[in-house]
């Protein structure tokens, strides 16, 4: 058994992982931003030890980069960056709703498989009126949890799982700044969470493929206006 000091340190670290995460989806910590692991260690009130095993965490995670003469800084992802994880999402999500999906054969109900798809009802419903009210903070955080569950409901591999979390993440964490600065809000959100929930419950893989299909679509036409703003065009 660990020792209990063992445990409590690694807490820590995925506290402070967790909360540094959420300063930079909310814009607070901006894209090419500095800091040390002192600063974060007395803004948080901790020992160094545990924050400089949370941004190695987050290095892992592609969200910050290392430099060991300057500390850490916030990952800058390009619209690049962003195009080729919305078109590996696709590949993915693709393949698992075609051939991997976990559905309910008939005549054997699966009542935990129900149960999470209820669960997972909800937080889309969740993340759908946010989006619907162009309340970014509460959809970002609905919207995370929502796709990291489902990933794990239909696909029966949690790497897999795990590598579309992450990839969600990098996207929120590039989409942040320009959907924060962006007028046309409410047009670029995407609310279709329930129908592909609904889709999926209804064991419908062609239906649920075609709603993501629609959504990473949107992703890539954003991506490309982002191009167009920019003045770059090809």
């Amino acid at each position: 058994m660990p020792a209990s000091g063992a445990v409590t340190r690694n807490t820590l670290r995925q506290q402070i992982a967790d909360a540094l995460r959420d300063e930079v989806l909310a814009g607070r910590l901006q894209p090419g931003e500095e800091f040390t692991v002192k600063q974060i260690a007395e803004q948080y009130g901790v020992s160094a030890t545990p924050v400089r095993e949370a941004l190695v965490d987050l290095c892992a995670q592609g969200l910050l980069d290392s430099d060991q003469h300057r500390g850490f800084r916030v990952h800058e992802f390009s619209v690049d960056d962003y195009r080729g994880m919305v078109e590996a999402r696709m590949l993915v999500v693709d393949g698992i709703f075609r051939r991997d999906a976990r559905r309910p054969r008939p005549g054997e109900p699966d009542l935990s498989y129900g149960v999470a798809l209820v669960s997972v009802r909800r937080r889309g419903e969740a993340a759908a009126r946010a989006a619907r009210a162009g309340d970014l903070d509460v959809l970002i955080g609905y919207d995370i949890r929502y796709w990291r569950e489902l990933g794990r409901l239909v696909s029966s591999n949690d790497h897999i799982a795990d590598f579309l979390h992450r990839l969600r993440v990098q996207a929120w964490v590039f989409s942040v700044p320009y959907l924060r600065s962006d007028r046309d809000l409410v047009g670029w959100l995407w609310s279709g969470h329930v129908e592909l929930v609904d889709a999926i419950t209804r064991g419908d893989a062609e239906g649920a493929v075609a709603v993501v299909r629609d959504y990473n679509a949107r992703s890539l036409e954003w991506a490309d206006r982002l191009d167009r703003r920019s003045g770059r065009t090809g």
